[in-house]
């Protein structure tokens, strides 16, 4: 039987052989865990094979995780990954070390307010549409460098880079041109504000083409845990 621990490190030589083929460097490619929808007890799993980083997209269940586990486990880094509504912005300002999704001033601004003076500031990445689907989150490509400039504004946040969900089920070369768009549109960022430093993008499916299109982080959640049953949500 397959267990966490070996499927963290199926995970990480992905992340080691896509790193070598791209000639950059593994140790510049973080892993974030996604574990939504699962309990506890496997993020424990995971946090004893060596994996700090995890990700969370729901704010209920990532508040009721990060109490429960946080005292004991204090040196985990909790990123919330989901969409956020305004009136639930307290909950990640109070508790979580990393916001990927902004893709409004507002909830920037509702988020520099909420963020204790005790804490650190806040690391957030803006949340980019690269796909241009009307189902998806996220602020256009154009209109990216001007929501910088207004984060970039606020004390108890850090602009760390971007964060992006591209096309699925697309071909080669509709997902290559997209990770191109986001990587350029990265490195302009990068350019602008010394702060920023990563770029959120890749998951199971496409880990290696992410990371050959500059991506810092990639988000791993089913090769894991295992698939997900949200009827438990």
């Amino acid at each position: 039987m397959t267990t966490i621990t070996d499927r963290l490190a199926i995970a990480q030589h992905r992340i080691a052989q896509a790193a070598q083929n791209s000639s950059r460097r593994a140790e510049d490619i973080q892993l974030l865990a996604v574990s939504k929808t699962k309990p506890n007890s496997q993020i424990i799993e995971a946090y004893h094979a060596g994996q700090r980083r995890f990700g969370e997209n729901y704010v209920q269940e990532g508040e009721s995780k990060v109490n429960a586990l946080s005292q004991e486990f204090p040196d985990i880094e909790w990123h919330f990954i989901g969409p956020l509504q305004s009136n639930k912005s307290k909950v990640v300002a109070t508790l979580f070390d990393w916001m990927h999704t902004v893709e409004r001033e507002k909830i920037a601004q509702r988020l520099n307010e909420q963020r204790p003076e005790s804490m650190p500031a806040l690391n957030v990445c803006i949340q980019v549409n690269i796909s241009q689907e009307q189902s998806k989150s996220g602020v256009p490509a154009c209109e990216v460098l001007a929501l910088a400039d207004k984060i970039a504004l606020l004390p108890k946040l850090t602009l760390r880079g971007l964060m992006a969900i591209p096309s699925a089920d697309v071909d080669e070369l509709t997902a290559i041109q997209e990770l191109a768009a986001l990587q350029s549109l990265y490195n302009e960022l990068a350019q602008r504000f010394d702060s920023v430093d990563t770029l959120s993008v890749g998951m199971s499916n496409d880990l290696e083409l992410a990371v050959a299109h500059g991506s810092t982080m990639v988000r791993i959640g089913s090769a894991i845990f295992g698939e997900r049953d949200y009827s438990k949500l």
